[in-house]
């Protein structure tokens, strides 16, 4: 397949060629009850509900188009995926590949903004495509480069370690993106320029590309965050240090109040514990320590606020992370949806929502990655080993 030339802000291609058709996915009906039968062993609180929702390949992060018939979901592959529900009956119709002219290198980001535009954040570049939430299945719009490609971050700092982006438009109309650092631990060569260009850190532009600046400080590799519907205050998880334990450190849930605040990372490795590496340097001054320490290794990735009606009062307002499954770990932790209650003080205490994909002989049957609200209320969960999306709804007790 030929690449698909982008003019920089032009929003329409260079190519004239017809766009090819991409691929489809099929719903095989023999692999959605097999996975039919591992969501019988998931444990929700008495009345909620899941079932298959999509079968869609290496299913990462989620994107609902405002009018709520698409969801895009990004992947750690060359691919994008949309998935229709165009009769509303609470599962896919369609799966397809989105936008297959381009030649998408890790497009695991994926976030829309209020008028309808998708932003698709790669690995070394951002594009974004207008209208993509109304196109239905007659063809997709042409794409406008909002960074180019190796402006992200330097090229020499490419690295398939921690290389996932997540995106989402604030309440202030920018966009916000998070670099993961390529390190377990970075070397000290390496801190000025990464505190320059946001690399372990949040960055926000203007939506057309101009503007940037550094957001968020002294993280290690966030795979998720949102923003407060009330206060407008940026939460987001963080993966932590490796290789230091079963126990420590602790991953992270943050709570960010002001611009430029600075979270901890290399010199703590997780909560209050200290790096091997910057044990015995002086922590910048005002670090923020996180809202919620989760367990260590779990990786918690994606989450949202919740602002639906069709759950309970007490989860509206909270936060659905996932927690995709340690791998550093003796005895294997993670693989499920967590709910974090947030009190009016902004204190928060995270709880399991949905489990059961890590199985008694430690193997995973799934590994959640990120959540998001359909326009009902239900939740859509994305699992990148499973291939799959699930629906969580709420019938009552």
């Amino acid at each position: 397949m030929a690449a698909l030339m982008l003019a920089p802000g032009a929003g329409v291609p260079v190519d004239a060629a017809p766009a090819p058709r991409g691929e489809t996915v099929a719903q095989d009906a023999a692999r959605l009850e097999r996975l039919r039968a591992i969501l019988d062993r998931i444990t929700l609180p008495d009345g909620f509900r899941i079932d298959v929702y999509a079968l869609v390949p290496r299913a990462r992060h989620l994107a609902v188009a405002p009018e709520g018939t698409h969801v895009f979901v990004g992947t750690r592959g060359d691919r994008v995926w949309v998935v229709t529900d165009q009769d509303k009956d609470q599962r896919a119709d369609t799966v397809r590949q989105f936008a297959p002219a381009v030649d998408f290198v890790i497009p695991n980001g994926v976030c829309f903004a209020p008028d309808g535009v998708l932003y698709v954040v790669e690995q070394n570049r951002v594009l974004g495509f207008a209208g993509a939430g109304t196109i239905g299945d007659a063809g997709d719009p042409p794409a406008t480069v909002i960074v180019q490609k190796g402006e992200l971050i330097p090229p020499s700092e490419e690295s398939r370690n921690h290389s996932a982006r997540v995106c989402r438009v604030g309440p202030d109309d920018r966009l916000y993106i998070s670099l993961g650092q390529p390190y377990n631990v970075p070397p000290r060569r390496k801190l000025a320029l990464y505190d320059k260009t946001g690399i372990g850190g949040i960055i926000r532009l203007n939506r057309d590309g101009s503007g940037r600046e550094v957001f968020t400080r002294g993280i290690r590799n966030s795979v998720g965050h949102d923003f407060h519907p009330e206060t407008g205050e940026l939460w987001f998880t963080d993966n932590q240090v490796d290789r230091m334990g079963d126990d420590i450190p602790p991953g992270e849930i943050n709570r960010q109040t002001a611009p430029g605040q600075h979270f901890g990372f290399p010199w703590y490795g997780g909560g209050a514990v200290r790096t091997h590496e910057y044990a015995a340097d002086t922590v910048p001054e005002d670090v923020v320590m996180p809202a919620v320490e989760t367990i260590a290794h779990a990786a918690d990735l994606g989450m949202s606020f919740y602002t639906g009606k069709m759950f309970p009062e007490r989860y509206r307002g909270g936060i659905f992370s996932a927690q995709h499954g340690s791998w550093n770990r003796t005895t294997p932790v993670g693989a499920r949806v967590m709910f974090t209650a947030i009190a009016e003080d902004g204190s928060a205490e995270t709880v399991p929502f949905a489990e059961g994909w890590l199985d008694e002989s430690g193997s995973y049957l799934g590994r959640p990655v990120d959540v998001a609200q359909l326009p009902d209320g239900s939740l859509l969960v994305s699992d990148d080993r499973a291939g799959a999306l699930y629906r969580i709804w709420y019938e009552g007790d």
